[in-house]
């Protein structure tokens, strides 16, 4: 949800401001790499209509080969990994960068170390001098393990007691004493790769890219981002960076465990992870994406105004990154379903149908369209998710084959049965035996449950003149036949 949310939000800005909105997929972290995830994040932007203008091909898939529409392609970062060497050699030569030679096992001894003192060991100006580096080694034997050496890497040089100053738009103005920081890995030799801080830098500047807005997890590299710029000599984006997405209860980053705990989907779609966890999607589960966008949008932006439903063009028309609060957005999946639901009251009793059709043929049942276009707007007001139709009214659709035993026990006793079947058999309508058992003067409520029961299985649901004007006068009778050989 947080990943679709931080989309959105670039979506309606880009629109707003009459520019693109870009997907470009970051997959520079080889141990990070999830198969499928790429297709699983084009299909998830697909679903919830927020298709970018630049980073696909025709069919759908990540662009690769240059052309109008893709002037920056290749757009996945595994396929741009050449570019990102010259850069970062470029750093060490301007002395905003220098090769470490330092092995996993040396890098362990000192945290241990620092640890034995009672302190955290960061890899930064105040360490820097004493491991190996080309800050701290011969320019001969830097050559010699350039040469022969392939777990290097290369660091950004962090410079001493600097205050970097910086600009959110979501935050406002931000300090950083460099002093705090340490001196992150931009390229590694293993692989030949870039880590985020270098590559992302590099791209957002050469797809020119004017806002970068992202999730806060990224405010602590902003500073690291600015210097970079700054070293290159390369004119900033803009930076927004927007609030966590907060549990239902307690405290915290909203997790996939809440929704597991909770009964609530966290992804959009449907995610089987290679490990053949799978996880609930909004999309499985019965949402409407329209209705998604929009209580996504509501999770940390405030038109100002007391509206809550919105299309997506009015999103975009009132869309403002100055909007957006600071603070983390709870989460609450009471106001996500009533999102859906107020979509479902908006859509035709037409489209509805047309959704419907397929849930009555997964129980088995075939019907006309007109009679499933009437039963959806009779009870569409009841329900949340189009496959709450079958729950409120399959007995429209089909006979009942079991009795809610509470309820039989109650309302089917023979006195009651013989006045409800009397009322049955001795009228053609629901208002007319209304009027019969009325004229009778038997117990209203005691015959016309003992009639519910037989024709729905249960003493809830609809009312009966509903009921009966669907499935008829024959097969109400030939329901309370039916319930009087089972339950008596």
């Amino acid at each position: 949800m947080g990943g679709v949310r931080t989309a959105l939000y670039n979506y309606l800005f880009a629109k707003k401001h009459g520019g693109d909105f870009i997907l470009r997929i970051e997959d520079t972290d080889s141990h990070r790499f999830v198969p499928g995830a790429e297709e699983y994040i084009i299909e998830s932007l697909r679903w919830c209509g927020i298709m970018p203008d630049e980073g696909l091909d025709d069919s759908m898939h990540l662009a690769s080969e240059k052309s109008e529409r893709n002037p920056h392609a290749p757009y996945r970062q595994s396929e741009r990994k050449g570019i990102y060497r010259a850069y970062a050699e470029q750093l060490v030569r301007d002395g905003y960068a220098y090769y470490a030679f330092d092995t996993a096992e040396e890098l362990e001894k000192a945290r241990a170390e620092a640890e034995g003192a009672g302190q955290t060991f960061i890899y930064s100006a105040l360490t820097r001098g004493g491991l190996r580096n080309s800050l701290t080694l011969e320019a001969s034997e830097v050559a010699s393990l350039l040469e022969s050496r392939t777990d290097w890497t290369i660091r950004f040089k962090m410079p001493t007691d600097r205050v970097v100053e910086m600009d959110d738009i979501i935050r406002g103005h931000i300090e950083v004493n460099s002093s705090t920081l340490d001196d992150k890995v931009l390229w590694k030799r293993a692989d030949e790769l870039p880590t985020y801080h270098l590559a992302n830098i590099v791209d957002d500047h050469l797809m020119e890219i004017s806002h970068v807005i992202r999730g806060e997890e990224w405010l602590p590299s902003l500073p690291l981002h600015y210097l970079l710029y700054e070293a290159f000599g390369w004119e900033r984006p803009q930076f927004a960076h927007l609030p966590l997405l907060l549990k239902p209860v307690g405290n915290g980053k909203l997790s996939k465990r809440d929704g597991d705990k909770m009964g609530f989907p966290v992804f959009p779609l449907r995610w089987e992870a290679p490990d053949g966890t799978v996880s609930r999607g909004y999309r499985e589960d019965g949402y409407f994406p329209d209705a998604f966008v929009n209580l996504l949008a509501m999770l940390g932006w405030n038109p100002g105004t007391e509206q809550e439903i919105f299309s997506m063009q009015e999103l975009v028309e009132a869309f403002s990154l100055e909007k957006v609060g600071k603070s983390g957005a709870k989460f609450n999946p009471d106001k996500a379903k009533w999102f859906n639901k107020e979509y479902l009251r908006m859509r035709s009793s037409t489209e509805l149908a047309r959704e419907f059709v397929p849930v009555l043929e997964a129980h088995g049942v075939s019907a006309a369209f007109d009679t499933v276009e009437q039963v959806v707007e009779l009870i569409k007001e009841r329900a949340t998710f189009v496959a709450d139709f079958w729950d409120i009214a399959w007995y429209l659709f089909k006979s009942p084959e079991e009795y809610v035993e509470k309820d039989a026990a109650k309302f089917f006793k023979a006195e009651n049965v013989q006045m409800a079947r009397e009322a049955l058999e001795s009228t053609s309508s629901a208002e007319a035996m209304e009027e019969y058992i009325r004229s009778k003067e038997w117990p209203m409520g005691k015959v016309m449950n003992c009639i519910r029961l037989a024709l729905t299985g249960s003493s809830s649901g609809l009312g009966i003149a509903d009921i009966m004007r669907f499935i008829g006068r024959e097969e109400a009778l030939a329901r309370f036949r039916r319930a009087e050989e089972r339950l008596l």
